[in-house]
């Protein structure tokens, strides 16, 4: 166990002023309220967009960077804007592709001890910098068309199954969930296919159809343009 953690159960374990604590935790509040004010004063204005989600890990060389930007510059290319957490890796990819395809080029930044700092390829009026998860996470829900989810780590799959939830309990309207990649998400959907419905039966049949699974950037365009096609609304700026 790192010194780092050691510290941090001893703070929670010891003994505290719990009238001072909850002091604390109401003034959070309005912390969290403007975070809130400021996502949906941003993003309102911005019109129908697809987030993209993926690892901050991948390099630029890697071809799943190049596909995200690929796809992030089609979507563009079909009016769409591009909602992406900001970082680098395949956020950064697709805030260039929607860069490169004079698109609107959104993101939506964590502060976080390591790892995460905001891209060059961001308008810098559609920069956002949250403290709280819950809040980004809704931004990247409520306004959002599709998600488009290449490869990724505890985050990416935290924001997949964030969507897929809302989803299924109808908080929101069905909108296209893509996974890009067949190589990387083959084994979790025969996972889910085995387990968690076959065997277990924690999910419906129809759950499945939730998800797209595509390996071109052709593709995951296409599924999203054709779930829109039949809205006599479409997307413009």
């Amino acid at each position: 166990m790192s010194e780092d953690n050691e510290k941090r159960i001893e703070q929670a374990l010891a003994p505290k002023d719990w009238s001072e604590i909850k002091s604390k935790d109401s003034w959070q509040i309005f912390k969290i309220m403007a975070e809130f004010v400021e996502g949906f004063e941003t993003l309102a204005r911005i019109g129908p967009c697809v987030s993209i989600f993926g690892s901050a890990r991948t390099e630029p060389h890697h071809p799943y960077y190049q596909l995200a930007e690929d796809i992030a510059y089609q979507l563009s290319l079909n009016g769409f804007g591009i909602i992406t957490g900001g970082g680098p890796g395949i956020m950064e990819a697709a805030n260039k592709g929607a860069r490169l395809a004079n698109g609107k080029s959104v993101g939506l930044n964590i502060d976080l001890p390591f790892e995460q700092h905001a891209n060059p390829y961001i308008d810098m009026d559609k920069f956002i910098n949250f403290d709280y998860f819950f809040v980004r996470k809704l931004m990247f829900t409520k306004y959002a068309q599709g998600f488009v989810v290449l490869p990724g780590g505890f985050g990416t799959m935290d924001e997949l199954f964030e969507a897929l939830t809302l989803i299924q309990t109808g908080k929101v309207a069905k909108f296209p969930i893509i996974l890009v990649g067949t190589e990387y998400w083959s084994g979790l959907m025969d996972w889910i296919k085995a387990t968690m419905l076959a065997s277990n039966g924690n999910i419906n049949e129809t759950d499945l159809d939730l998800m797209s699974l595509v390996n071109t950037s052709q593709e995951a365009v296409k599924h999203i343009t054709d779930f829109y096609s039949k809205y006599s609304i479409k997307p413009n700026f």
